[in-house]
């Protein structure tokens, strides 16, 4: 079986996998990083989205070949050390989760949605096509714009 390197949340790891195994599958069911989460594996859902050298992806639809050599950041590498991201802080700040499930997949979503528009509108906002069964977009959207704010000051 084939061996992949590749840099998840600062660390070099590898593993043994089919060329054509979902990254997701690698990520959890290989690494234990289990912050992406399984929720349709069409990129759909986006549940699972993640960061691939620095931008927006979802493993569920990536193949591990594809992502061999490069840089993968999963929720669980997104603070540093004990110290929040300003979108994680702002997550907390507007009770954004219910259920928890998607938040994952939507706070990277806003990351990097925030790292391209540092002050976007209600509409680049509503643009991220991540689901969330509980419905709270309303507070989605008010955590990124106060992590923006964050991130300003």
């Amino acid at each position: 079986m084939p061996t992949y390197s590749f840099t998840v949340n600062g660390e070099t790891v590898t593993v043994d996998a089919p060329a054509d195994l979902p990254a997701l599958w690698a990520l959890r069911d290989k690494l234990g990083i289990t912050g992406p989460k399984y929720g349709c594996g069409i990129d759909v859902c986006k549940a699972c989205t993640s960061h691939i050298d620095g931008e927006a992806f979802n493993p569920c639809v990536t193949p591990v070949a594809e992502i061999a050599g490069r840089e993968v950041t999963t929720i669980e590498g997104l603070a540093d050390g004990d110290v929040l991201h300003p979108v994680q802080q702002a997550w907390l700040e507007q009770d954004v989760a219910q259920c928890g499930y998607c938040q994952p997949g939507q706070i990277m979503a806003a990351v990097a949605l925030l790292r391209r528009t540092p002050d976007p509108t209600d509409a680049e906002i509503d643009a991220i096509e991540n689901v969330c069964r509980c419905g709270t977009y309303f507070r989605v959207r008010q955590a990124i714009k106060r992590a923006a704010e964050l991130m300003r000051s």
